[in-house]
């Protein structure tokens, strides 16, 4: 009975210890994703064209994913990637990111960097690294002709071909300094005919289908 007891004594302070583990484990994990979402708003805030911009697109991104199939686990990086897919701009100029009209060609080999920049930023983050797909590869486009790697179809990973549809989406429904917004129609014909150039038919498809029950 008393070796039963000790055994019982044990097992409950295992548990206990377990339970506390966890705990400790979520609140690490909502630090971590609090601390990415000030990032997103930091750079937010220093881009005023695009604010709000990275919270709109993160959530439609999931949700989007969760339609093409995506574990549930898979999406936590999902978000992460995509609130953090500008994050590289944050090394961009102001005379450049603020500028009110057309860049330069010159000025463009300096926009287009902002993809690289964001993995020397997050690669070093040894828990970022599963969500560096979309930050990495969110302006390349189906046909191959985008940046910075010129990937073409399934060699883009599926949330960065995701998250292009939605954030061009997005832009083009938001006012911007130079225009007014697009309206929702005008937007998803200009998705339509994008698919098989810039975006992944498929998942245009998933993206229209999705957007009809809302």
């Amino acid at each position: 009975l008393d070796l039963l007891v000790g055994q019982l004594a044990i097992a409950v302070e295992n548990c206990n210890l377990f339970e506390a583990l966890e705990r400790q484990n979520l609140a690490l994990r909502l630090a971590y994703d609090e601390t990415i979402e000030g990032w997103a708003r930091a750079l937010d805030f220093r881009d005023k064209e695009t604010e709000g911009h990275s919270r709109r697109v993160t959530e439609r991104t999931v949700e989007l994913c969760r339609a093409l199939g995506l574990p549930p686990e898979d999406l936590v990086d999902v978000r992460r990637g995509a609130l953090l897919h500008d994050i590289g701009k944050m090394a961009i100029p102001d005379a450049i990111l603020l500028k009110a009209g057309p860049l330069t060609d010159e000025e463009w080999v300096v926009m287009r960097k902002h993809p690289d920049t964001a993995v020397e930023l997050l690669a070093p983050i040894k828990f970022l690294r599963p969500a560096l797909d979309i930050p990495q590869c969110h302006h390349e486009k189906w046909d191959g002709t985008g940046y910075p790697a010129g990937l073409r179809g399934a060699a883009i990973p599926l949330t960065a071909r995701a998250f292009a549809v939605v954030d061009v989406f997005d832009a083009l429904t938001s006012d911007r300094p130079y225009r007014a917004a697009w309206t929702r129609e005008q937007a998803l014909e200009h998705i339509q005919a994008g698919a098989g150039t810039h975006f992944d038919p498929q998942v245009v498809t998933v993206f229209l289908e999705m957007l009809q029950q809302t």
